[in-house]
């Protein structure tokens, strides 16, 4: 390594920002509009290129290809981003792309996340905080996950599914319909099964928001109407900010419908 931190065999096109504290390793290849914030870590073998940012303290392991162009034949060269937020850990092999003209222009990752090997994000998903995507799990298109999501190990997650806060995804599992916060999926064609309930004790949640988490569920599963009236009579009557949350979520608006209790 040189004083600056970036070993002698990296490409660094011109017009690329280094922050300061950065570590770039052997081979690495960052293009002419890549941004990297301070104490930014590639390991090495590591490609960053389009107009990518990368937040502070984020670490990303060997042969991952940060920035290339989404996967999409509707795509025609336009300028678009991605941005990716503080203190992520982005391991071996993963693949994130740009946005695309069509789904507002940025792929968008948050803070704290964890991106495990060979796992994928296209085009447009919007990722929250603390999301953990294990190993050779894939997010498609115009994916909504909100923070604190668990996707299991090589999952699909169809385009323009969204997953609420707190859900947890099985592993081998295909999801094509929204999920609500805080639900469990399983199954090789995703159910909703139940609560993530280890998630929200390991969170502490007060028992009485888990309670009252449980009956709402039991009422989404066994209550009277289509799903979304079941929602708002829940929400007419629920004192819980945390089933609120799931009120607010099914009455959305969404591209996809949702994974109902069965």
């Amino acid at each position: 390594m040189s004083a600056t931190g970036i070993h002698p065999s990296a490409v660094i096109e011109d017009g690329a920002q280094i922050g300061e504290g950065c570590v770039i390793g052997p081979f690495c290849h960052i293009g002419s509009s890549v941004v990297l914030g301070d104490r930014v870590e590639l390991k090495s073998h590591v490609v960053v290129s389009g107009k990518t940012e990368i937040g502070e303290e984020t670490i990303v392991f060997p042969f991952s290809v940060i920035g290339e162009i989404p996967q999409d034949l509707k795509f025609k060269g336009e300028e678009t981003r991605l941005v990716i937020g503080k203190r992520n850990r982005i391991r071996e092999h993963v693949t994130m792309n740009t946005g695309t003209e069509g789904g507002g222009g940025v792929t968008r990752v948050g803070d704290d996340g964890l991106f495990m090997a060979g796992c994928h994000v296209a085009h447009d998903a919007q990722v929250g905080n603390r999301v953990i995507v294990v190993n050779s799990a894939a997010l498609a298109g115009h994916c909504v996950l909100e923070d604190d999501v668990i996707i299991g190990g090589l999952s699909g997650v169809h385009q323009w599914v969204r997953i609420g806060q707190g859900a947890i995804i099985g592993a081998v599992t295909m999801v094509t319909n929204d999920v609500i916060p805080y639900g469990l999926v399983q199954a090789p064609r995703g159910r909703l099964d139940g609560l993530n309930l280890v998630g929200l004790k390991r969170k502490g949640v007060d028992r009485s928001d888990i309670t009252a988490l449980r009956a709402a569920f039991q009422m989404l599963a066994q209550g009277e109407g289509a799903f979304q009236d079941r929602a708002r009579r829940l929400g007419a009557e629920t004192q819980s900010d945390y089933v609120q949350q799931i009120v607010d979520f099914v009455l959305g608006d969404s591209d996809r419908s949702f994974l109902t209790p069965g």
